[in-house]
């Protein structure tokens, strides 16, 4: 498994992280985002839709499960199963999953089983006041090679 990491000082830099992710995004990505509560998963989902060209305002999808942006150059679904009631419970995941447009799933542990066994694993941690270690792990061949093409790319400033 590929791992990649960064410190961030501050959000613009975790957005600018989530811009470079999202040049590379295809079709049936998955993203998975694990952080404590305020760690910056929102935020890096905010930086990943500006990357993938979404103009509306983006915001946790903590009571709907699931937010659709089409405006973009991908279509994004923005996933928060923290309150999902039952592991079981049949909200046509998978259809997401495997559709036309890139997964970001917030809590993703919640719903370890009904994820695609291929995926980009993120996790997020506080280092301080606004400083945040960001590290990704792929987890399959497209995961890999996205990763590969992630780490020739230094600069990650707006």
């Amino acid at each position: 498994m590929k791992q990649l990491k960064w410190r961030t000082v501050n959000p613009e830099e975790t957005k600018a992280i989530a811009k470079l992710a999202a040049a590379f995004a295809k079709p049936g990505d998955v993203l998975t985002l694990e952080g404590d509560l305020g760690a910056g998963k929102t935020t890096f989902t905010k930086g990943f839709a500006e990357g993938l060209g979404i103009t509306r305002i983006v915001n946790s999808p903590t009571f709907t499960i699931i937010k659709e942006y089409n405006d973009g150059v991908l279509p994004l679904y923005h996933m928060d199963v923290y309150r999902m009631e039952d592991e079981s419970e049949d909200l046509g995941l998978d259809e997401y999953f495997h559709g036309q447009g890139v997964c970001l799933v917030e809590w993703a542990h919640l719903i370890e089983e009904q994820l695609p066994q291929e995926r980009l694993q993120i996790v997020i941690k506080r280092a301080g006041d606004d400083e945040r270690e960001i590290t990704f792990t792929a987890v399959g061949n497209r995961y890999e090679m996205l990763c590969e093409e992630l780490s020739r790319h230094d600069n990650i400033s707006n």
